[in-house]
């Protein structure tokens, strides 16, 4: 059972202002969704198997093609900003 006191706890963990119109309004629906939480725990779940993943889904791998990359001039032409070869950028300071 959550508490006011508790949904102000949080609150203040969590850095936000919860009035207490709003804090006793939480604490109603955290209650609430706590309750059906013991509603799913009554379930009989024996003979369920696990389910990791909904749809049956592999990995899917593409062939690695080697293809040629650009050169370093190609790929500095259309930049103003570079020095000796490279990208050249701004001083952090």
């Amino acid at each position: 059972m959550i508490t006011k006191e508790d949904v102000e706890h949080i609150g203040w963990l969590a850095r936000i202002e919860i009035d207490v119109l709003e804090a006793d309004t939480y604490a109603a629906q955290l209650n609430s969704v706590l309750d059906y939480f013991a509603q799913l725990d009554e379930i009989d779940t024996d003979d369920v198997s696990p389910t990791y993943h909904v749809v049956d889904v592999a990995n899917v791998f593409r062939e690695d093609v080697v293809v040629e990359s650009l050169s370093q001039e190609k790929v500095l032409e259309n930049t103003e900003h570079k020095q000796e070869g490279y990208f050249k950028g701004p001083r952090i300071s």
